[in-house]
């Protein structure tokens, strides 16, 4: 019935998301970041297909957020220089970058070599 259809949505946000995501258009493209490992500083490229608010995440292994970006330009990179927000540089290891719109986000891995 009826049920069945309401149920494959919202199954859409639970564990099937990784097998459907392939149908959803690509609405921005995120590289792996260069170089990688890095010391002192690296640079993630994106690419946003529709206008909108955009922003790039760094997260340590815990999940903390270490800085935010905001993406104002469609197109463009953003240099990280493994400081926190507060300008102080982080301790060597693996993060996470994350491109987040208002619909889709994604997340990549780098480390940082001292």
């Amino acid at each position: 019935g009826h049920s069945d259809v309401i149920v494959g949505k919202f199954d859409f946000f639970g564990t099937n998301a990784a097998s459907q995501n392939e149908n959803l258009p690509q609405n921005f493209s995120l590289s792996q970041n260069f170089p990688n490992p890095f010391n002192p500083e690296t640079q993630i490229n994106y690419e946003l297909k529709i206008s909108g608010k955009a922003n790039l995440l760094i997260f340590n292994l815990l999940g903390e957020k270490i800085r935010e970006f905001e993406l104002v330009k469609n197109k463009g990179f953003v240099t990280w220089n493994g400081t926190d927000e507060t300008g102080k540089q982080v301790s060597s290891g693996i993060y996470f970058y994350k491109l987040k719109s208002e619909n889709f986000s994604e997340t990549k891995k780098m480390v940082l070599l001292k």
